[in-house]
Parts: C-alpha cells; sequence; structure tokens
C-alpha cells in the first residue's frame, strides 16, 4: 500500500526531497522529529508533553527556513498537524523570504507555501513578510479543497479585547524563544 502523500493528495506526483533527505541524513526521523524540532525552537503551542530538552539540531544546521519547508513539503505523508507546525514555522521572526521561495521551489510545494502564506497575509495585512514571499512565488492554483487546514487553524482567535470589548483578533501562530 502506497504512503498517502501531501501531493498525492493534492492530486500531483510525489518526488524525492532534497530537505527531508538531509533532515535523515542528520538522524531526524521524518515527520515526528521534523514537529519536534518546531516545539524545540518555539512552537509551544504543539507542545505534546514527551519532546526531549535538548534541540535534536542546531539552527546553524538545518534552519527554521529549511525547518518550515521541510514541515510543508508536498513529499511528506499527508498531516494536517505537520502543515499547521510548518505554517508556524514559516512566520518565524527572522526568516528569509527568498530563502523560503528557493527551498519551496525547490521542493516543488510552491502550492504549500503559497496558500499558507496568503492566509499569513490575510491576517496579518500589514506585515510585509507575507506580501514578499508571495511575490518571490510562482503564480500557483489554490490547492484542492479539503486537503490544506482551514486558514483559522494557523491562527491563535481572541474574542475580547480589554477596552474594545467583544471583538474578535487574530494572532498568528509563530515559534516564541522562552527567555533564558
Amino acid at each position: 500500500m502506497e504512503t498517502e502523500t501531501l501531493a498525492r493528495k493534492l492530486g500531483t506526483t510525489t518526488h524525492l526531497s532534497p530537505l527531508l533527505m538531509k533532515a535523515r541524513r542528520l538522524g531526524l526521523r521524518v515527520p515526528e522529529d521534523l514537529r519536534t524540532l518546531a516545539v524545540q525552537r518555539g512552537c509551544r503551542h504543539y507542545w505534546q508533553g514527551d519532546e526531549p530538552a535538548g534541540e535534536l539540531v542546531p539552527v546553524e544546521v538545518f534552519s527554521n527556513e529549511e525547518l518550515a519547508v521541510a514541515l510543508l513539503s508536498i513529499a511528506q505523508v499527508y498531516d494536517p498537524y505537520s502543515i499547521r507546525c510548518g505554517a508556524a514555522m514559516l512566520g518565524a521572526d527572522g526568516n528569509d523570504p527568498q530563502a523560503l521561495a528557493r527551498f519551496a521551489i525547490w521542493e516543488r510545494s510552491e502550492m504549500v507555501v503559497a496558500y499558507v502564506a496568503a492566509c499569513g497575509k490575510k491576517y496579518e495585512p500589514d506585515n510585509s513578510f507575507w506580501t514578499e514571499l508571495l511575490a518571490l512565488l510562482p503564480s500557483m492554483p489554490d490547492p484542492k479543497e479539503g486537503v490544506m487546514p482551514h486558514p483559522t487553524r494557523f491562527v491563535a482567535m481572541n474574542g475580547y479585547e480589554r477596552h474594545v470589548g467583544r471583538k474578535t483578533t487574530f494572532e498568528w501562530q509563530r515559534p516564541r524563544r522562552l527567555a533564558a
């Protein structure tokens, strides 16, 4: 029985992923250790409680940009949880949009990265990061309906703001380092 990849769910061809091969060469189990690495790098909202304390691989060896696109790679086993972790890592502070676009094209995952970036732009219209990233990606059709997580799965929603009253606010879920 063939593995259900994100590519297969999207109706496209699965390919050999350079980023997933690199992750495996570094001793990471895909996708489990990629999600663990995202948590270790600040995606605390995806914490399961069983992650090891020490970072599996330093950021100098496997960058946040590489981790984000590896989690969003169409060569990955289809897993909405990994996609959500990848979306959070995509929006990590300090990420380079040019590197992200290069990795997305390299991985043939432009459609997935563009979808997440469009969601980011919707919820953070004043954040130029999303506009810049989208401009660097080729024009892509939208993903097949029902494959990608709903855009609200990438944000935290708050229904009340002090001094404003009842108002739904959205905050993009991104990694946040804990203070030492």
